[in-house]
């Protein structure tokens, strides 16, 4: 009895023992090894991968931007090596030994049973040497990739760069696997999802040598690769190309809008870099390069630096003063040379009195600090810092002080400063109206961003609202654009606010000789320019030239700012670059090559002793 009862242990025992191999190796083969199967002959089933391409970019006109071209990864699953010639591998493959050794390394530490990149983005002829000799390394296997080219050397920060992820990204998404590529920044970055496209699998019987023998089933679990979603973008790649030539040699940034849409026609930072330096082998490389030089051509200045937006934003001070009552067309104020009360601030020796129209047109601060304190000091208000409040809420209705909730990537919010930050400074009733009396004429705390800035020049455009300024303009197999850049943002200013300021930006470019007008230089026959110059401030060296402005007059095509840092005063370079990119869009030509040449021939790095 207890002989029969060992036997049964005995049996259930190796029973139990074989399904727990069984199920081990399943596991093994099912979950661990995804890329290889086992199956009757000694073969193996090979799961290979299949990359979209990823959508093409197209500008407004229908001018392609950005396609793909052919490019190979080789990959390598390190459970699948055997002992090869690393001679002949080396010289089909022109790397070293060295780099053999360090990236089947890499491989191993990323997986021993999964396959990973060992070496990315090579070319075809050297795919077709190798795919000759790829039996004589197990383990190897290449992948069809393709990579980004560019019609235009134009928008690098702008269109951003597609890159491979990494060990961050995968944990994130589960999308995403060792190899795959993603967008990294810009455009690619922000529509990944619809640019990436959608994997696909090829099932292979591969040998013992590494040999394909054919597809697996005829191909019946196979599944094809999508391309990625085609993306039509605002941009005109003509205007765009032209702002970066008009930009070269300078630091600064120019953003165009279409008024009646938000639609971004240009979006400039400069100095820029060409796109291809990011693509390929050498894409890792030329990013350090770019990373290290001293005049940050990666940051994107249009969307990310903040500055004192200057003059320009006498025009928001001027319309909550309308707003509030405490100004009137009609109101005049004396200059004398500048405002001399508290501190003080200077002004240009021009006619005075001036009204609001006048006021706008020769960019008087007097007249500017007097509507300030006008409207910090109304009785209505308890104190100071309750009218400083009222005044900021006008101001963040213009976009400023917030990010706009465009889809350019890396928008900062800007600067728009609160009672609260001055109690902090000064103590609480510690400040008065002249305590801040800059913020009169866009200087102080306030910290404003282009793209801010040109957002502006829409609103005075459209006469007291804006759509929320956006790069895309059509997205392949979708019904329309993204519903908040078609929803329109009023600011807190009546409409009826807007024809006096507008007509004083008018008289500021189309001004009679003489009158004081201080952007006469950026006028042209036809166009009806309206703009407003601006010098900001700069702690750090000479003033930042600065000019908003839109065209025609009524009916608006374009509107514009101008950022170019350490170039005194806006009718110097800002105004120029502004009027000349209005007559490039609208006219498609230009009447006044002096001027372009003028522009073109300054080179502003030099003057400053900055190195390109």
């Amino acid at each position: 009895m207890k002989v029969s009862f060992d036997r049964k242990f005995v049996v259930i025992s190796i029973v139990i023992a074989a399904t727990a191999a069984i199920l081990i190796r399943l596991f093994f083969l099912q979950v661990v090894d995804t890329s290889y199967k086992v199956t009757a002959s000694n073969n193996v089933l090979h799961y290979v991968t299949q990359y979209p391409a990823r959508g093409l970019v197209y500008d407004r006109n229908g001018e392609i931007l950005v396609s793909n071209q052919a490019a190979y990864d080789l990959m390598v699953i390190p459970q699948q090596l055997k002992s090869f010639d690393t001679t002949e591998f080396c010289r089909i493959l022109d790397i070293t030994k060295e780099q053999v050794v360090a990236n089947l390394l890499n491989a191993k530490n990323y997986s021993f049973y999964k396959q990973s990149v060992f070496l990315k983005q090579i070319s075809a002829r050297t795919y077709a040497s190798l795919q000759e000799k790829l039996f004589m390394f197990p383990g190897f296997f290449v992948l069809s990739r393709t990579m980004r080219t560019y019609s235009y050397n134009v928008a690098g920060g702008l269109l951003g760069y597609v890159g491979e992820v990494d060990d961050n990204m995968i944990s994130k998404n589960p999308y995403y696997k060792s190899g795959d590529y993603i967008g990294i920044s810009g455009l690619e970055k922000t529509y990944e999802k619809e640019l990436r496209g959608q994997k696909g699998v090829n099932i292979f019987l591969v040998d013992v040598h590494n040999r394909m023998k054919g597809s697996y089933a005829d191909g019946k679990f196979d599944t094809a690769s999508v391309m990625g979603k085609n993306i039509t973008v605002s941009i005109d790649a003509k205007l765009q190309a032209y702002g970066e030539k008009l930009m070269a040699n300078k630091l600064g940034s120019i953003v165009a809008i279409e008024p009646s849409t938000g639609e971004i026609l240009a979006l400039v930072s400069s100095p820029s870099f060409d796109p291809e330096l990011l693509v390929g082998r050498d894409r890792t490389q030329n990013y350090r390069i770019l990373q290290s030089d001293s005049l940050k051509p990666l940051f994107n200045r249009a969307s990310m630096a903040m500055y004192p937006p200057g003059s320009t934003f006498k025009l928001v001070n001027g319309l909550i003063g309308l707003q509030e009552g405490v100004l009137f067309p009609s109101t005049r104020y004396s200059c004398n040379g500048g405002y001399p009360y508290g501190r003080g601030v200077g002004c240009h020796h021009h006619q005075s009195p001036l009204d609001l129209i006048g006021a706008v047109a020769i960019s008087c601060n007097t007249y500017f600090c007097y509507v300030f304190r006008s409207v910090l000091d109304n009785p209505k208000f308890n104190n100071t810092s309750e009218a400083l409040d009222a005044w900021r809420r006008y101001v963040m209705s213009f976009g400023f002080g917030k990010r706009l909730g465009s889809d350019v990537a890396s928008e900062l919010n800007g600067i728009v400063p609160s009672s609260e930050l001055y109690n902090r400074i000064y103590g609480k009733n510690g400040w008065k109206s002249l305590t801040v009396i800059s913020l009169a004429i866009g200087q102080g705390e306030l910290g404003i961003t282009p793209m801010q800035m040109a957002n502006l020049a829409t609103i005075m455009a459209n006469r007291g609202f804006f759509y929320t300024p956006h790069l895309v303009k059509a997205i392949q197999g979708e019904p329309g654009i993204d519903v908040r850049f078609r929803e329109k943002h009023k600011t807190l200013i009546d409409s009826t606010h807007f024809a006096t300021i507008v007509d004083g930006m008018y008289r500021a470019v189309n001004g009679e000789p003489g009158s004081g007008s201080t952007a006469r230089i950026a006028a042209v026959p036809g166009l009806d320019i309206c703009g407003k110059t601006g010098t900001a401030q700069n702690p750090h060296g000479e003033d930042h030239s600065i000019f908003i402005a839109f065209a025609p007059k009524d009916n608006p095509k374009i509107a514009i700012a101008v950022y170019v840092e350490n170039a005194g005063f806006g009718a110097t370079y800002a105004a120029p670059i502004a009027s000349l990119m209005i007559e490039k869009y609208l006219k498609d030509s230009l009447s006044r090559p002096y001027l372009e040449e003028y522009i073109l021939n300054t080179n502003l790095l030099q003057k400053h002793g900055k190195k390109k």
